[in-house]
């Protein structure tokens, strides 16, 4: 999509919230965030640039206040970065073009999903509902929906 904007772009578009998380490396609070109790059909996007993240397929319930997946939709949309803040060793996932600050991923996922849980911030996603993917510039991410309705 597209391309990452200036700091002044980013705070005429973003709010507060929004740019604390994916330009500051903020936290959200749990629970009382967008996205956490989310479970409709649809796509997970940059928040920035509206580069495709995750999927609600791969979303699930983690009882941490905060949106769970258990996988990005390619590993190439993100990357990750040791963060020694708050006195702890996490792993910290960031979107690849956009450089935006998502949340953290830790070991603590669905051992029969591979075990992985991305703790994402609902500040730094913007959720489109399967029904406007088309309309939303989002046509070809269609068919990971349609493959589990046969």
């Amino acid at each position: 999509m597209g391309k990452k904007m200036s700091d002044k772009e980013l705070k005429e578009k973003l709010t507060d919230i929004q740019y604390k998380v994916t330009q500051e490396n903020g936290t959200e609070k749990p629970f009382s965030n967008e996205y956490y109790d989310n479970f409709k059909e649809g796509l997970y996007v940059d928040i920035v640039t509206g580069e495709a993240l995750f999927t609600s397929k791969d979303k699930y319930d983690s009882g941490c206040g905060w949106p769970s997946f258990t996988k990005p939709i390619s590993e190439d949309t993100l990357k990750e970065k040791k963060d020694l803040s708050h006195n702890m060793l996490r792993t910290e996932v960031r979107s690849k073009k956009g450089d935006s600050h998502l949340g953290h991923v830790f070991n603590d996922g669905p051992k029969n999903k591979g075990g992985l849980r991305y703790c994402i911030n609902s500040a730094s996603l913007k959720f489109i509902p399967v029904k406007d993917l088309e309309k939303e510039g989002y046509g070809e991410y269609l068919k990971l929906f349609k493959e589990d309705s046969k």
